[in-house]
């Protein structure tokens, strides 16, 4: 029998913990160490590196983690495989094999390219599409030490290794699909070990300094996912479900290799900090590849005004009348204000009797932006509210982004394995497709019996995670028992949700429900603007969605209590 693979990660995103690929090559057995350094934000950051530079474009700390790392991973036998190409895999490969000369270490690098659409797209400064995994498996089973790419998506960097090891043809769906599920639970590192985690209170000895997750995926696409032996954290059920809704919509997760079946999922606590992923079935990948497109929105100001003390209200109506002057004079395209009323009565320090107005501008032109505020904000430090100052002086105006997704046929993109030889070798799209449809509904169990009920906050019964995707955002609710799952699969409904999250009224909103994880996915279209570079609310990646979800009061059964 193939014995398991063993695939760890070492980063979540780029500026993740330095030190975590020198800390999973020496805290155990590893056959494969991945790194994703891609974000939506990440590819914007980059491409305005690279109008700076044009050999620039990749993630320039993977070079800084690799010159310590190279030798521990050829001595252990590791093969490395990041995401951190980013705009210019091949520049990256490049200066992968300068380092590995300069540090003494031999080692065959390859690449994979055809991500790049940019051309194809005028107006953006960046156009890639999410690649799959069998360009990573050609570099492998070409006897690559270090593998690096672009766009591909986050799973990819578990399901490329997986193929490459087990054979796997593309109409292995199943098996994909589990190797997706496993991939999905490793990218974002330490989230699968009790990272950013609702009940990380409940962590032994804990949360401190969380090990980073590696995944034991056999053959048959099932997986383990555990971490270091002495690491910090936890790997548990309520971790890898947490973790499994993160920045996910319905039952059908679409991938280019496969549709992964999230509704079969079976998560099983398989010894400490060992949860083993079970049942997963795949169907074949949609005919078309998501493409991500970052592209300048415009420029942005923002001023904020520090209300104090009494009559808030009314200063924050005072601060806005005499603003609209100058705001008419030069109309920006959106004028946005929020007061936040972090004030409380008869407050200890000045601080916590202070509320906070804010004012953001937007425009294309960056003169308007600066003309709307900071000569209107400043002129009135001696001519408003009793007590007016600004958290700081209002600039003239910073660019912003806006990520925009599109899709392209599969047969439009060519992906090209880049060989250690040099060779190039043509990655084929799937031979067959299959376009997405929604399921129909699952049953929902049986109401829990009605009884006493208390006013409480919902995250005393149901833990949650959030995140976005583009403009869209996602909250994904679990219980952690059958019975909070009876009652939380009838309570919270889309009109419930629309109740305790009140800025996503008017919005289209989803629910998915995943009966074997015991959980409801919402996905709130449009909550995020433009996307994360656009700044467009107060958490704009709704890394915090969930918390506030949990935070509000609803009437809870007390036999849950």
């Amino acid at each position: 029998m193939t014995a398991p693979l063993r695939i760890g990660n070492a980063s979540g995103f780029y500026g993740d913990r330095f030190d975590a690929l020198r800390e999973m090559l020496t805290g155990g057995e590893l056959d494969v160490l991945t790194g994703d350094y891609l974000a939506e934000l990440t590819m914007l950051i980059l491409a305005r590196d690279r109008l700076k530079n044009p050999d620039a474009g990749y993630a320039r700390t993977f070079l800084r983690q690799l010159e310590e790392g190279l030798g521990l991973a050829a001595e252990r036998g590791v093969r490395i495989v990041v995401n951190a190409g980013g705009l210019n895999p091949a520049g990256l490969a490049v200066a992968v094999r300068e380092l590995a000369e300069r540090v003494g270490v031999p080692a065959r690098v390859a690449h994979v390219e055809g991500d790049d659409l940019t051309a194809a797209h005028p107006g953006s400064l960046a156009a890639h599409a999410y690649l799959g995994g069998f360009g990573i498996a050609a570099c492998l089973t070409a006897g690559a030490d270090v593998v690096v790419t672009g766009r591909v998506t986050d799973a990819a960097l578990v399901t490329g290794p997986a193929a490459a090891h087990f054979g796997w043809r593309p109409d292995d769906h199943d098996r994909l699909a589990g190797a997706v599920v496993a991939g999905h639970v490793l990218e974002c590192g330490t989230q699968a070990t009790g990272g950013n985690y609702a009940f990380f209170g409940e962590v032994p000895g804990g949360l401190g300094r969380p090990g980073f997750p590696l995944a034991e995926i056999h053959e048959d696409g099932t997986a383990v996912i555990t971490k270091h032996p002495g690491t910090g954290g936890i790997v548990d059920v309520g971790t890898v479900t947490a973790q499994l809704l993160y920045e996910t919509g319905g039952a059908r997760y679409p991938g280019p290799d496969v549709t992964a079946r999230l509704d079969t999922v079976r998560l099983v606590q398989d010894g400490p900090d060992r949860v083993r992923i079970e049942g997963v079935r795949g169907e074949a990948p949609p005919p078309d590849l998501k493409v991500g497109r970052n592209r300048l929105g415009g420029f942005r100001g923002e001023v904020v005004f520090v209300l104090t003390g009494l009559d808030i209200d009314a200063k924050a109506d005072l601060v806005r009348a005499q603003m609209a002057d100058a705001l008419a004079k030069s109309p920006p395209k959106e004028v946005r204000w929020e007061l936040v009323r972090t004030d409380r009565p008869d407050a200890p320090t000045e601080e916590t009797a202070s509320a906070l107005l804010r004012l953001v501008v937007r425009d294309a032109e960056q003169a308007v932006v600066g003309r709307s505020l900071s000569g209107a904000a400043v002129e009135l430090a001696l001519a408003s509210y009793p007590g007016f100052h600004v958290l700081a002086p209002p600039g003239k105006g910073t660019p912003y982004g806006v990520f925009e997704a599109g899709y392209v046929p599969q047969s439009d993109v060519r992906q090209v394995a880049v060989l250690p030889d040099g060779q190039r070798h043509p990655v084929p799209p799937p031979a067959a497709t299959l376009a997405l449809a929604a399921l129909p509904p699952p049953a929902l169990p049986k109401p829990l019996p009605a009884g006493p009920v208390r006013r409480a906050p919902l995250g005393l019964v149901a833990g949650a995670r959030s995140g976005d995707k583009g403009a869209d955002a996602n909250v994904g609710v679990w219980a952690r028992t059958e019975d909070a799952w009876r009652w939380l699969a009838h309570e919270l409904t889309v009109e419930r949700f629309e109740e305790l999250i009140p800025e996503s009224r008017g919005l289209p909103v989803t629910r998915h429900v995943l009966p074997r994880l015991r959980a409801l996915n919402f996905v709130v279209e449009g909550i995020l603007g433009e996307g994360v570079a656009a700044q467009h609310r107060f958490d704009p990646q709704a890394k915090a969605l969930g918390e506030w979800l949990r935070a509000r009061h609803l009437d809870l059964p007390e036999a849950l209590l």
